[in-house]
């Protein structure tokens, strides 16, 4: 566990670890519990997205596309508990080195610098495990709260795009963010808040 950091005067000492089928029992309970604080920022979900059969099945996929250097799926720890996921997804090599980041923390545990902290850490995941060049994230209009996150880590808006995704039942205009990995934000990220997920659990 790296060591905790001061954020307003409030100490954080979150953390970012790769996904395990072991986690499916806790996140499952932590979507359930956060459904309705979750609704505006994320595409409508069907009952069954909340069971732990359909969490399972989603977790084993993006450990397999981990697997196959598509994706980094990723839990937030506080302590040791659970507050939140992230994901760095769409990892595409060749001319363009980059990836696309989405993150979620509980009600719970907003406001505490908990999301900030984990974007700092997946940066460096980004840039050094990954050897990335660039990293992309997107919100919607109304998400002032996440568009904070990404300004603390030195993401800088670029572009909308009309009716991007379909969030919260419907097709809502984004504002486009990125980072290159020799920014300043990129320099600033946190490889401490970062530790390896248990070995050999990809399935």
């Amino acid at each position: 566990m790296s060591g905790a950091r001061s954020e307003g005067g409030v100490a954080v000492s979150a953390t970012i670890r790769r996904l395990s089928v072991d986690d499916v029992e806790e996140v499952t309970a932590l979507l359930r519990e956060n459904r309705e604080f979750l609704a505006p920022w994320e595409p409508a979900r069907e009952d069954e997205y909340f069971q732990p059969a359909t969490q399972l099945e989603i977790a084993r996929q993006s450990l397999d596309d981990h697997a196959q250097g598509r994706t980094f799926p990723a839990v937030i720890l506080d302590d040791d508990a659970i507050v939140g996921r992230l994901t760095l997804s769409g990892i595409t090599r060749g001319a363009f080195q980059s990836a696309a980041m989405g993150y979620w923390v509980s009600e719970r545990a907003n406001g505490r610098g908990i999301a900030t902290r984990a974007v700092s850490a997946a940066i460096a995941v980004a840039f050094g495990e990954l050897g990335l060049h660039r990293l992309q994230a997107e919100t919607v209009f109304a998400n002032a709260a996440s568009q904070r996150v990404l300004a603390k880590n030195g993401f800088r808006p670029y572009g909308v795009a009309p009716d991007y995704l379909r969030i919260d039942g419907r097709w809502q205009d984004h504002i486009l963010f990125q980072l290159l990995a020799d920014d300043d934000g990129a320099a600033r990220a946190d490889p401490s808040a970062s530790r390896r997920g248990p070995p050999g659990r990809a399935a």
